[in-house]
């Protein structure tokens, strides 16, 4: 349709008038930053000016003025996989009109640069998580599943531009198997359909394709009998399926064709040809899952239009730091995250790392790099996440000439040895069975990663003799699929789950010994002098 030159806007002409109307509203938004959060932390201050600070009584059930004069709704939890436990972070009803703002600015920036999304729809894994209930009687939920079951989803209205393969009832189902096989059968329905392919984050994806390399023929003979799995036992989705899925001999023969080639390179272009992006976080953490969604998708464009929920790590017990306004951050700089909400959290100190990568209009954009805190150490050493991820893309290099890569990873401090060392385990993508790397190749890898820590953990290896050499354990190909399942099982959320990098915990640690295929030390020292620190 033609737009109005009058609601032009100055980040593209827009794909249609709502989409022009959601511009502006962005460059309203962005040309005085520092006024509209004046503005914004006026109004929480003011419509909360008489309320007490929260002192554990709304998760009990006390409904009075304690954070917010609206009552606490609901509780969002974090997904408990960087902290170690889940967080409740209070919200109200309001807030969902805010976060309905938000998404729905999403689809008209990804249309200035990806025309035609109007033609297709969106292949999305989205997945919700049963609710628990707190003491008072409130639910606590992930934010995504909050959304997703409430009105502003289930009874959203049509629009072109964000149409999803899956239905309701599929992204509803509270057992993940369930959701997850309905999903990829509609998707794997209307194939022809998909113009864009995404979950939350990309281990989320990845996920997906592993799902079906594992399921394939019985979805195949779902395809060719136009009858649905017997395993798939929720009411809503089969009466859902029972309109969608009909007899289609010619695709069921497609996809085994397709599914049963040993090399599954370009798999997600090959059964989605219209595809043109891949709409997952790959930020933080998720970049390390880069070249496998290369590999799968045919180095399809990266894209994310799904924002990553915030999970607090708690406060700190250190001296305050002092605190920018978001008008004031500076370019190349990295910032941490402090938040206050109209439900009440005031300075909340989130753990999230962010890095100012440019501004449009006064408003800063961010790139997310790291979660705070997350460590390893034997002695003086402290490894955080950013650092560890570089060491393991540096060692992963090595892997090039044998057409390997690293796809998981997660790490421990081992103490119980003399003196302790840092494990890494490592689950590897082996694309050339015959051309595999072998141990030595591997020890390099050990002392690759070496390399790239900090000056201090290579003194204590070299000079004083405190860390013993760096250890990569390879596990068996599905590990890291199995640790996630445990942590669902145990209460994580499917859409937030993000592997730790740093585990502890016993029983994630004896599965993952549980699966060691191979052991593979530092063959030598790695480089340090006290003259020279990095």
């Amino acid at each position: 349709m033609a737009v109005d030159n009058a609601l032009s806007s100055p980040l593209g002409p827009p794909a249609c008038e709502k989409d022009a109307k959601a511009l502006q509203f962005i460059e309203e938004m962005t040309r005085n930053t520092d006024s509209v959060q004046e503005d914004v932390l006026a109004k929480i201050l003011t419509q909360n000016a008489e309320v007490e600070y929260l002192k554990r009584r709304i998760a009990n059930g006390d409904r009075s003025s304690i954070l917010s004069t609206h009552p606490i709704s609901e509780f969002l939890t974090s997904s408990g996989t960087s902290a170690g436990e889940r967080k409740l972070m209070p919200t109200i009803k309001q807030e969902l009109d805010r976060r309905q703002l938000l998404y729905s600015l999403l689809m008209p920036v990804m249309n200035l640069y990806v025309p035609g999304l109007d033609k297709g729809k969106g292949l999305y894994f989205l997945f919700v998580k049963s609710e628990t209930r707190t003491p008072g009687g409130l639910f606590a939920r992930p934010v995504l599943t909050s959304y997703y079951k409430s009105d502003h989803f289930k009874t959203r209205p049509y629009d072109p531009y964000n149409v999803y393969t899956s239905p309701n009832e599929a992204i509803l189902c509270a057992d993940s198997f369930q959701s997850m096989y309905t999903q990829m059968l509609c998707g794997l329905l209307e194939r022809q359909q998909v113009l864009r392919v995404g979950a939350v984050f990309a281990s989320g994806l990845l996920r997906a394709i592993r799902f079906l390399q594992l399921h394939w023929r019985e979805l195949s003979d779902d395809i060719e009998s136009g009858m649905l799995n017997q395993e798939i036992t929720d009411p809503s989705v089969k009466d859902c399926m029972v309109k969608i899925l009909k007899p289609d001999p010619e695709l069921a023969e497609f996809v085994r064709m397709e599914c049963s080639k040993e090399n599954w390179e370009g798999i997600v272009t090959r059964i989605w040809p219209n595809t043109k992006y891949l709409d997952v976080i790959v930020t933080g953490a998720m970049a390390q899952y880069i070249p496998t969604l290369d590999y799968y998708s045919g180095g399809l464009p990266l894209a994310c239009t799904i924002f990553l929920p915030h999970e607090p790590a708690g406060f700190t017990h250190d001296s305050t730091p002092k605190l920018v306004d978001l008008a004031d951050v500076e370019l190349g700089k990295e910032y941490e995250l402090v938040i206050t909400t109209f439900a009440g959290l005031y300075r909340y100190r989130v753990g999230d790392i962010l890095r100012v990568t440019g501004f449009h209009n006064s408003a800063p954009q961010f790139h997310f790099v790291r979660r705070k805190n997350v460590l390893l150490s034997i002695d003086s050493d402290k490894t955080d996440e950013a650092e560890l991820q570089k060491a393991v893309e540096n060692a992963s290099q090595l892997l090039r000439e044998f057409n390997t890569s690293v796809v998981e990873y997660t790490s421990y401090a081992d103490t119980k040895t003399i003196p302790g060392h840092y494990v890494i385990y490592w689950e590897l993508l082996v694309k050339d069975s015959a051309n595999s790397p072998r141990d030595k190749a591997l020890n390099q890898c050990c002392l690759a990663m070496e390399e790239c820590l900090n000056s201090v953990y290579r003194q204590g290896r070299v000079a004083d003799h405190s860390i013993g050499p760096l250890e990569i354990r390879v596990v068996k190909n599905g590990t890291f699929e199995e640790l996630m399942d445990y942590a669902i099982s145990r209460g994580a959320s499917i859409n937030q789950y993000k592997v730790p990098r740093c585990v502890n915990f016993n029983p994630i640690m004896e599965l993952l010994d549980s699966r060691v295929v191979s052991k593979h030390f530092s063959p030598a020292l790695p480089y340090w002098t006290p003259e020279r620190r990095r």
